[in-house]
């Protein structure tokens, strides 16, 4: 069984969004942990704060069946992958870490782990001493040496909790 880190997101209906996601993970998975949530401005485009946080779990399925399960689970919830100026994401579940798998193809480990607060953050939360695959860095180490002006996180409460 693979140990598989996603990142979470939305922009739209948040918090139901994101516990809607969280819970169907669950079902699809078994056990799912997560961290904590956090707030973050859209990056790359205009539209709604994001609320983003990182899930770990196992799994049997390749990498190429889990992203079309996490594609699956996306249409499901209402994603919309239509290009406006003002994005709206129901939900965004991205493919960080695929045990210490380096797949270039897949994007694996996801570029976006050392370039944006939002995943590194909940990312080190939840893998704090575990190996970056390629830069032989824990996650926690990279967290700590983030640029702090970049660091843009508040942590949310979400109004209703995943079952």
């Amino acid at each position: 069984m693979a140990h598989i880190f996603i990142g979470i997101g939305s922009n739209f209906n948040r918090d139901n969004n994101i516990i809607a996601s969280i819970n169907i993970l669950k079902k699809t998975f078994g056990k799912v942990t997560v961290s904590h949530v956090y707030e973050s401005e859209a990056v790359g485009f205009k539209g709604q704060n994001f609320y983003n946080l990182v899930a770990e779990f196992h799994c049997d399925l390749t990498i190429k069946a889990l992203i079309n399960k996490l594609k699956e689970i996306e249409l499901h919830l209402g994603r919309s992958r239509k290009k406006t100026d003002q994005v709206v994401t129901a939900i965004d579940l991205d493919l960080l870490l695929y045990d210490q798998v380096i797949d270039t193809a897949y994007n694996i480990p996801r570029a976006e782990i050392t370039k944006n607060a939002f995943v590194l953050k909940p990312l080190a939360e939840l893998a704090k001493n575990r190996q970056h695959p390629v830069l032989a860095t824990s996650y926690q180490e990279l967290w700590l040496t983030y640029p702090a002006h970049k660091q843009k996180l508040k942590e949310i409460v979400l109004s209703t909790s995943p079952q």
